[in-house]
């Protein structure tokens, strides 16, 4: 039995999160990746045109908020200056994968 305090980190949540800085180049999505297949995050990441990290991350409160706090500082080769986060209704996403 799941006790009231502890149900909301069960809850889907659905972050839709763009990180800046000098993020390409530097392993961020494979890094992004491995923090979320260990922390069973589903979704995705992929870089974009501007320079700028795009990703999406389903899982439990808990888990999305950690992946979240791990996209301020990301791989050791990153130097993060910015992350935008946008909450979503979650779509049920059961893997995470890197897009090209």
């Amino acid at each position: 039995m799941i006790k009231e305090n502890q149900s909301t980190s069960f809850t889907p949540t659905r972050a839709h999160v763009f990180i800046s800085g000098k993020v390409q180049g530097v392993g961020y999505r494979f890094s992004t990746l491995e923090m979320a297949v260990n922390i069973n995050v589903s979704g995705w990441v992929k870089n974009l045109p501007d320079g700028k990290v795009e990703a999406v991350f389903e899982g439990t409160n808990q888990a999305v908020e950690k992946i979240i706090n791990w996209c301020y500082k990301g791989p050791k080769s990153a130097i993060v200056n910015d992350v935008t986060i946008q909450y979503e209704q979650p779509e049920g996403l059961q893997s995470f994968e890197i897009h090209r």
